[in-house]
């Protein structure tokens, strides 16, 4: 923790504290008030349970993004799951990771099927997926940054990211949780701290 600032090593200190005391308790039952009221305040779920579980996805789509972009040498300012009209969250201001840049694009979805585990091993059923994987901009980013090492195969960048990112299924795991109890977005510098 040498690099951190000593705010920052409050923040890791708390975040660490807060987890160990609901170390008992899965993903939903962790979830901050703020983050679950903000889904509910703004009309965008029934009540507070699918309010709950789709924050719980969030976590570990932005997790995802946040421990590859770490993974592969990229920086970003913050990782957060603020709701937002545009967005459920957002790692911020990523930069760096040249070549793997895709693997930080795909991270986001790898990180919600390693939730539960519910990957797509056979590759029929991984084309069959890829296709549909288009509406937002992180499945526009990944296609056009595959280009360099894997050409159109984008079911082979796909299988490529997996290998990165499946190893690494605990630290994910540990930032999505972090996400989850911690009322404000995470720097990076405490992101990569509390993925170590």
């Amino acid at each position: 923790m040498a690099a951190l600032t000593v705010a920052e090593r409050r923040t890791v200190s708390a975040i660490r504290a807060e987890l160990d005391r609901l170390i008992r308790y899965d993903d939903e039952s962790i979830v901050h008030a703020k983050w679950v009221r903000q889904r509910y305040d703004c009309g965008c779920y029934a009540s507070f349970e699918p309010a709950r579980k789709a924050t719980v996805r969030t976590a570990w789509h932005e997790a995802g993004h946040a421990v590859a972009a770490i993974s592969v040498g990229a920086r970003f300012s913050s990782a957060s799951i603020h709701h937002g009209h545009r967005s459920e969250g957002r790692v911020h201001g990523v930069a760096g990771g040249t070549d793997l840049a895709f693997v930080v694009d795909a991270a986001g979805q790898i990180g919600e099927r390693l939730m539960n585990w519910t990957m797509l091993d056979a590759d029929a059923d991984l084309r069959d997926w890829l296709p549909t994987w288009r509406s937002d901009g992180d499945a526009r980013r990944f296609r056009h940054s595959i280009a360099t090492r894997f050409g159109v195969d984008e079911a082979g960048a796909w299988r490529y990211c997996e290998e990165v990112l499946t190893p690494r299924r605990l630290q994910i795991r540990q930032l999505a949780r972090a996400l989850l109890v911690h009322p404000r977005h995470l720097r990076y510098a405490v992101a990569a701290e509390l993925a170590a």
